[in-house]
């Protein structure tokens, strides 16, 4: 399970679909060659995104992960 104080680097290995999806809503991490640091929680903050927002996404990552053929 993905909760907001997971670190980027943890996500990504996680959940390697994240990766688009954090693009799709501008947090750009690895796939633009600049990795992030921190966790998802302040990697959305520093975007400007507010809390709920911030536990959407984190519903939608959990969502992602639960699919068919993914490692839990």
């Amino acid at each position: 399970m993905i909760a907001k104080n997971i670190l980027i680097e943890d996500l990504l290995n996680a959940v390697p679909e994240s990766v688009t999806y954090l693009m799709t809503k501008g947090i750009k991490c690895i796939a633009c060659g600049e990795p992030i640091w921190g966790t998802l929680e302040e990697a959305a903050k520093e975007k400007g995104f507010g809390d709920a927002e911030i536990e959407k996404f984190v519903a939608e990552i959990n969502a992602l992960n639960s699919k068919p053929g993914m490692p839990a």
